[in-house]
Formats: structure tokens, sequence, C-alpha cells
């Protein structure tokens, strides 16, 4: 009797660490995978300064750099100017730009894109929602997508206008 008694302790004792183990595993594991290249490209719709409403697979059939972005940023600042010369140039061969700014209001934003001249659309992501579903980190952060919604280029860090051009042309081609 002792020895089934020790027995079963032994095997709920063995289930509780087995189990404990599991669940303190999954904890750290992210909830969901963030995207990487080779990917589709995680759907999203934010609203723009300008109050339109803008829908990543609306924009399916073009090439679409997807940047998230801080005004207090100092990299971000300084690929902007890039970002906005590469837009103007290949936009109206299917180029689109969504700056996607990390939880600032309304009046940082337009500022920010007044104060650089900055023409493409500049998204707001209140929650951080689409932050998080790309797994973002590090700003700036761009995710280049191809005209089927697959992401092709993915640069975390700030991007020179020679670096852009190679990217969009080899997209648009």
């Amino acid at each position: 009797m002792k020895k089934q008694k020790r027995w079963l302790q032994a095997v709920i004792f063995a289930a509780v660490v087995v189990l404990g183990g599991y669940t303190i595993v999954e904890g750290f594991r992210s909830p969901t995978k963030t995207p990487e290249v080779g990917d589709q490209a995680p759907d999203f719709a934010l609203s723009a300064v300008d109050g339109r409403i803008y829908e990543l697979s609306g924009l399916r059939g073009k090439v679409v750099l997807v940047n998230f972005w801080g005004s207090w940023c100092e990299p971000c600042k300084r690929e902007m100017p890039a970002i906005e010369s590469q837009y103007r140039k290949w936009k109206p061969s299917g180029f689109e730009v969504l700056a996607v700014n990390i939880g600032e209001s309304a009046v940082t934003v337009k500022g920010f894109m007044e104060q650089y001249g900055l023409t493409f659309p500049a998204l707001y992501d209140p929650n951080e929602s689409v932050r998080k579903k790309y797994g973002v980190v590090v700003y700036p952060t761009s995710f280049f997508i191809d005209a089927r919604g697959v992401i092709r280029f993915k640069q975390e860090g700030e991007m020179n206008e020679p670096m852009i051009e190679r990217i969009v042309v080899s997209l648009l081609s």
C-alpha cells in the first residue's frame, strides 16, 4: 500500500512539474508570429492626418513602404527627406508610402509633416496595435511590400536615398 501511495505521489509531482514548466515556457512566447521577409504583410486600416482611412490591402498592385516612426526619433528625422524624394520620383510608377506614427498627437504629427514638407500619408497608430502586429521595437523600421502584398525587405534603422531607390526599383521591375 505504501509503495502504491509513493508511486502515485511521484506521478502527481511529475505531472505538476511538467505542466508548470509548460505554462511558464508558453508565458514567455510571443502570442503572435511577427512578419518576416517572404511573409504576407498583415493588413491594417489607420486614419491619416487628413482624416482619410488607409487600408494596406487597398494598395494591392502597388509597391508600398510602411515606415514606423516618431517625431522624437533623430534617425527618423534624417531619413524622411530621402523617403519623400523617392516617393515623389516613383509614385507615378506605382510606389506608395504609409508612414505609421507611434502614439503621438495629431497636432504633433501634422506639424512634423509640414515642417519637413512631406506629402505621403502620415497614419496614426494611437494604441500601437499595428506596431505590435509588425513586431516593431526599433525606430525607424521600414517594410517594403511588393505588389502582391508580400514583405520583400525589412530595415531596422535609418535608410538613405540610394538604399531606398535600389529597393524600390527592384520591386517595381
